[in-house]
């Protein structure tokens, strides 16, 4: 079934255009509806990144929250596996993230997680939009049953405590020169202060949002300036998270950038070597390098894949028993600590191994070679490039020239107008002119 609202990543979309006050208010008022449960007094937590226009969703929701009988507790800026925690440990039905992520400050989103901390799945949001596309006058809290909203202090510190207590009890971070981008967004208070308090030496970067400025030129999406800033203040290791810190991606002491397939391989194979990994096996997706496939195989580690998500990572991860999962943008789940993508929980799980092994972060976190991999973009404005003739047939041609050293992956991407074509293989100029080929009847068909 096409859904009008929800994408692979909760509602997303230009900020009082298609994000706008009327929407957030219906989707108050929807899951709100449809998480009441029973006569006691229900509770929704609500947390954003630093956008501007979180204010006037924020207010929106509680107002469409209320309005269906919801208390509201208001987090201000939190990262979105802070929400996710703290819906389970405040026993919230419902928690509420105002984000899009790493997009820049236009964009703006709403997440939803249920009591138990996990993203809805597709039924529980296919029965909020059709509830947001009914009328819902009849079914309005009165009087005494209207719900209420108060700003709460001290969450910043209870996800700090959660945050540390991940590392073993024999390791902190005493020695260590850490830098920290932050990307001014949700993480700008909370991240710095944990790696602090656990005795790194702390260099900060993308601490000052103003509204404007989340993603820009900083965090996970933009690593120079996190690179440099490691190489000028001779740290050991760079960590950058994006707006709403469910990602991360290292920076080794030489400014070399470790993306999400590196960081899963690192945690997996010390996982393994604790017997901490419950399975043989760590959840990617089809978008994961098939150097890592290779390198975790040759450790007897079976990589699966999913379609690109997180979602669908940490569904087939509930599903079948595994605690490791991720993306090469930097989503990893460690489902011994998370409900959904935790940049910062990652990172601390990196650090551990660098604090245990006492090698640097070049030594151990580029774990593998990865094979030559092309990614390109082609933007669309309406229709479906990839239903035409000439799009599949050119599809169907870059496999046949792949063959069984490489893979093709093309996709319309889950939140922007673009469709995303992927090639990798052993020889990296029949990649790079697959892709080239692909991206051409896909532009011709757009046009």
């Amino acid at each position: 079934m096409v859904r009008r609202y929800f994408g692979t990543d909760g509602i997303r979309g230009r900020a009082n255009q298609v994000i706008t006050p009327e929407l957030a208010l219906k989707v108050g008022q929807a899951a709100g509806l449809i998480f009441k449960r029973g006569d006691h007094r229900h509770r929704v937590v609500i947390g954003k990144d630093t956008r501007l226009s979180g204010y006037m969703i924020e207010n929106a929701l509680v107002a469409g929250f209320t309005s269906v009988g919801m208390d509201v507790l208001v987090l201000g800026p939190m990262p979105t596996p802070a929400v996710a925690m703290l819906a389970r440990s405040m026993r919230a039905d419902l928690g509420v993230m105002i984000s899009a992520s790493h997009n820049l400050f236009d964009d703006n989103g709403i997440k939803l997680f249920g009591p138990d901390g996990f993203k809805l799945a597709d039924k529980k949001e296919s029965e909020i939009e059709a509830l947001i596309d009914s009328d819902l006058s009849k079914q309005l809290a009165q009087g005494a049953d209207l719900g209420r909203a108060k700003r709460i202090d001290g969450v910043h510190d209870r996800y700090i405590e959660f945050a540390k207590r991940t590392l073993p009890k024999a390791i902190d971070l005493d020695g260590l020169r850490v830098v920290v981008d932050c990307a001014n967004g949700a993480a700008y208070r909370v991240a710095p202060e944990a790696l602090w308090e656990l005795g790194a030496d702390v260099i900060s970067m993308g601490v000052e949002p103003d509204g404007f400025n989340i993603n820009k030129d900083c965090g996970s999406t933009d690593l120079a300036g996190i690179s440099a800033k490691v190489r000028e203040m001779r740290a050991d290791i760079g960590i950058a998270l994006d707006g709403d810190a469910d990602r991360v991606i290292i920076v080794d002491e030489r400014g070399h950038v470790v993306d999400g397939d590196q960081l899963m391989a690192v945690i997996a194979e010390s996982w393994k070597e604790d017997g901490r990994l419950q399975r043989a096996g760590i959840v990617g997706t089809v978008m994961s390098n098939l150097g890592l496939e290779r390198h975790l195989a040759g450790l007897g580690i079976e990589l699966v894949r999913t379609p690109v998500g997180d979602r669908y990572v940490l569904e087939h991860m509930r599903e079948h028993g595994y605690n490791v999962g991720g993306e090469p943008s930097g989503h990893i789940i460690l489902s011994d600590y998370t409900t959904t993508g935790d940049g910062f929980i990652a990172a601390l799980q990196v650090l551990s191994v660098i604090k245990r092994k006492g090698k640097l972060v070049s030594q151990i976190c580029h774990r593998f070679e990865p094979l030559p991999q092309v990614l390109k973009n082609v933007q669309y404005k309406k229709g479906k490039p990839l239903e035409n003739a000439r799009v599949r047939s050119a599809i169907a041609d870059a496999e046949l020239r792949l063959g069984r050293t490489g893979r093709l992956i093309v996709r319309p991407s889950g939140t922007e107008t673009v469709i995303r074509v992927m090639a990798e293989g052993d020889d990296k100029s029949l990649v790079e002119a697959v892709v080239d080929d692909v991206c051409e009847a896909v532009s011709q068909a757009a046009a």
